[in-house]
């Protein structure tokens, strides 16, 4: 008699991975953006603005979180690495960190009753647990690139899916969460408005990160013995993965722009442009166009060079901040195509760069003897957070030091041009650095292909010496 139970769908082999299992793991970046983006976007606005705290303290704050990461950021990527499930090694930190995470957002978000020292001490509490959650989240969720393919192109698609679904989760933030937040304050106030805001952000940010446990598979096999980790192992990995440590260059520099321009977007509008009802379409601007470029980054890819591709994004953005340099506060048009533009650029540069990642893994496996896909998405993180750091505290410092004054409805010229400067001369400077360190970058595609090859042929071996051993 035959089983009439049901059989388990298969999973799709590397080189073949369904639209279905892309657009799942696509998922995870787009929630991470929800909260994370919420948190570039809007938390210096809140800090000073609702909560009630200086730009300089925000600020500092700002820079102690990322210290705090210092420490953390490691000894989690090398406890990922550590781990292994029935569910595989990273898979099970989505299932598990979504309630977490969902929670920490509100709390992030919420004024509490005292005052004072205590007060103060509640945002750094929340501030920094809820940077730890997410590297628990988002490094796992990183590596699953690595761990669901081996192969480049693969790597380009999934990577081209991510970004995609992770800029909705930005537009999402940069329209809806300021609606939401205005209509919520008009009714119940502020404070009040931005915690329930951040609830239905925080409550839909965790459904989607289960959605992304459920649909996604790991599937790249690798000698036992590349998996056991030590210490000395990561120090390792910094010494011999020369594209790792210049990709840790660039995320930093990029990042870092994406902070001080998520950060001053909503003074630019509020005070410059003057148009506070115009933050929520600014916003949109900053984020929309994108979608509509980022998926020819694949074809791009096989078109150009590494270089040539980060120099037509970067390029991009730059033109983009030029114009909202030069423009007038009346010149709504050419406000939000300057903003568009760099939106494009930006994407691009946010779609490719996350691609690059994988192949450190695989380059630092070559070199090492030992996958760190943990160790070294931990480490990207931990670099990219000290990036949103920097672009987070230079706002708050710039207003500071040209007189900007939260509880005023019209700013003097000096903090107008200090939010100009900000938005714009700023990052432009700081963009040159990303492109002078991309230059070092000695990982091309004929490089990589043959690295990868050999990688593949040596793995094989050793895990068929394993399975005749056992």
């Amino acid at each position: 008699m035959m089983s009439t139970s049901p059989t388990k769908p298969a999973i799709r082999p590397i080189g073949q991975i369904g639209v279905g299992e892309k657009v799942g793991f696509g998922l995870g970046d787009f929630t991470c953006n929800l909260i994370y983006a919420s948190l570039s976007s809007y938390l210096l606005f809140f800090y000073t603005n609702v909560f009630g705290i200086t730009a300089a303290a925000a600020s500092f704050l700002f820079l102690v979180v990322r210290f705090v990461d210092a420490l953390s950021d490691p000894i989690i990527g090398f406890f990922v690495d550590k781990s292994n499930t029935r569910w595989g090694k990273y898979r099970p930190f989505l299932l598990y960190g979504a309630i977490p995470f969902a929670i920490l957002a509100v709390l992030c978000f919420t004024v509490p009753s005292f005052g004072g020292a205590t007060k103060l001490a509640y945002a750094y509490i929340t501030y920094i647990l809820l940077s730890i959650c997410y590297t628990f989240v988002n490094v796992p969720y990183g590596s699953l690139t690595a761990a669901m393919t081996n192969d480049q192109q693969e790597s380009v698609s999934l990577t081209t899916y991510r970004t995609f679904l992770a800029n909705v989760g930005q537009v999402i933030v940069a329209f809806f969460v300021p609606f939401l937040a205005d209509i919520f304050t008009k009714s119940m106030g502020a404070a009040r408005g931005w915690q329930l805001t951040m609830t239905v952000m925080g409550i839909l940010g965790g459904l989607l990160l289960w959605g992304c446990f459920f649909s996604t598979h790991e599937r790249v096999k690798v000698p036992a013995a590349h998996t056991k980790i030590k210490v000395k192992d990561v120090f390792e990995q910094l010494l011999h993965n020369r594209p790792l440590v210049i990709l840790c260059i660039f995320f930093f520099v990029i990042y870092g722009v994406k902070s001080i321009v998520s950060a001053t977007g909503i003074y630019y509008v509020t005070y410059y442009v003057g148009r506070a009802d115009l933050v929520k379409w600014y916003s949109l601007a900053g984020t929309l166009p994108a979608l509509a470029f980022i998926p020819a980054i694949p074809w791009l890819a096989n078109h150009l060079s590494k270089f040539q591709l980060i120099i037509l994004s970067v390029a991009a953005d730059i033109i983009g901040m030029v114009g909202l340099f030069f423009a007038r506060p009346e010149w709504l048009v050419w406000i939000f195509v300057s903003r568009g533009i760099a939106s494009i650029g930006n994407g691009m540069i946010s779609a490719y760069m996350w691609a690059l990642i994988p192949e450190t893994v695989e380059y630092g496996e070559y070199q090492t003897n030992k996958r760190m896909s943990g160790v070294i998405y931990a480490i990207v993180g931990f670099v990219f957070k000290c990036g949103n750091a920097l672009g987070g505290m230079i706002p708050g410092l710039i207003l500071s030091a040209t007189g900007y004054v939260a509880t005023a409805t019209h700013q003097t010229s000096g903090a107008l041009h200090g939010i100009v400067i900000a938005t714009t001369i700023v990052p432009i400077v700081i963009y040159f650095i990303a492109i002078f360190s991309m230059k070092f970058y000695n990982l091309d595609k004929a490089t990589y292909d043959k690295i990868s090859a050999e990688l593949k042929e040596r793995n094989a071996k050793e895990m068929a010496a394993e399975a005749t051993e056992k």
